[in-house]
């Protein structure tokens, strides 16, 4: 799998967060990867499960820098793929060093076009504009 369509697979495995309590979490990874169209190959399966992890591991910090940095908004009132798409690229940016902030911020804006409204990319970009 390219690196697009790694970060498209742990994009839709963190959406899952957003249905799902803490505690279903270990069983939806195990069911994310049942599906068909989920299914990859061993190297890239643990490589989706664990960039996973680690996002989910700094979830708080993760909206804490969120909420920080948007005026008038708060995790709690964004759309779900909008809030998922972020969270992803503001991990990449502040804690993933093989990944330039250049790269997250335009990656997050493709899934936002790919996934959300069509206000979405607009709102990632300039979100993501604060953390560059």
């Amino acid at each position: 799998m390219s690196r697009r369509e790694l970060r498209e697979q742990i994009f839709k495995l963190l959406f899952r967060i957003e249905f799902n309590a803490k505690e279903e979490m270990q069983e939806q990874v195990g069911l994310f990867f049942e599906e068909e169209e989920n299914q990859a190959d061993v190297a890239d399966t643990a490589y989706i499960i664990e960039k996973f992890q680690k996002v989910y591991d700094k979830l708080e910090e993760i909206d804490t820098a969120l909420n920080e940095k948007v005026e008038g908004w708060n995790t709690g009132r964004m759309g779900k793929v909008d809030l998922t798409v972020l969270r992803l690229a503001v991990y990449e940016i502040m804690f993933d060093e093989e990944i330039p902030t250049g790269v997250a911020i335009n990656e997050a804006v493709e899934l936002a076009k790919k996934f959300g409204q069509d206000t979405s990319p607009s709102f990632v970009n300039g979100v993501l504009a604060k953390f560059a």
